[in-house]
């Protein structure tokens, strides 16, 4: 199995690379070194698309995210995005997420994004082993505005791989696709007084200012956090295959930190933040803590 994931994943890191470019079947199995035929039926089985599908939504997401910066006009996003008709682009942009290029560029809101997860983390998940070395994991005191978050509940998830069985992992998408005060979504471990009844401890969602006046997507919900301060743990740069050791290094340093030594104790009254693991800047989390 851990080969023929490799396999879809060569094939993920070749069409992400060759993006604007025709990308064909027989491209993808000379990277996956697979035969064509077998080349489809596994990114068909790993990914839940075909490769068609797949640098398709791929193609419309990427071509959104330049629409929404005002810079790149229809036509331009098209053909730099690998679309050869600008007619077929708008039919298939209007498919994809609802409405035609053009308004989209005029009124960019929350669009689903595909967001193309590699299959080898949701694949090959393995239980972290107690780390062999010690990591450094750096800490700094950051401060958070009052603010408003747009949260998607869940029903009991307590962490991501549960969430995501809730509620699908498209909604990471939609929150990306939305400007936020630090510029990226989060997830959240909400205190007891922001969870509505039958509904989940983790929650991601974007933190935007208290007047926004954008739109909300349906069925999400919005909280008003508070200014607060955060201990901001993050680790070492990491390999992408290792981000579940990587996460754990911090936790361990989170569960061992003892925040009295800087004249600050934990704010249970607050959210706990986890960003997007990405292995060029380090894991972070940020735990609220408060001055004693």
């Amino acid at each position: 199995m851990e080969e023929q994931v490799m396999a879809v994943q060569r094939m993920q890191q070749f069409i992400a690379e060759h993006l604007a470019e025709e990308i064909t079947l027989v491209d993808l199995s000379k990277e996956s070194m697979y035969s064509p035929w077998y080349s489809y039926r596994l990114f068909r089985e790993y990914t839940g698309l075909s490769p068609a599908d797949y640098i398709r939504r791929l193609r419309l997401s990427e071509s959104a995210r330049k629409l929404k910066t005002g810079a790149t006009g229809v036509t331009d996003a098209a053909y730099a995005c690998g679309f050869d008709s600008l007619d077929g682009y708008r039919r298939a942009f209007f498919r994809e997420f609802g409405c035609n290029p053009g308004e989209y560029s005029r009124d960019p809101g929350p669009i689903p994004l595909f967001i193309p997860y590699g299959v080898k983390f949701r694949v090959m998940r393995k239980v972290r082993e107690e780390m062999k070395e010690t990591e450094t994991v750096f800490v700094q005191v950051i401060s958070k505005p009052e603010r408003l978050c747009i949260i998607k509940r869940g029903v009991k998830a307590n962490e991501y791989w549960t969430y995501c069985n809730e509620v699908g992992c498209d909604v990471w998408g939609i929150l990306t696709s939305m400007d936020s005060l630090d510029g990226e979504p989060v997830c959240l471990w909400l205190p007891e007084k922001y969870i509505a009844p039958g509904t989940s401890t983790y929650v991601q969602g974007v933190e935007v200012p208290l007047d926004y006046s954008g739109k909300i997507p349906e069925g999400f919900d919005t909280i008003r956090l508070p200014a607060a301060q955060f201990l901001m743990f993050q680790g070492q740069p990491f390999k992408e295959e290792d981000y579940e050791d990587a996460i754990g290094a911090v936790w361990d340093a989170i569960k061992k930190y003892d925040p009295s030594l800087i004249g600050y104790e934990w704010d249970k009254e607050n959210p706990r933040i986890q960003l997007e693991p990405r292995g060029e800047r380090g894991y972070i989390e940020l735990v609220a803590a408060k001055k004693k």
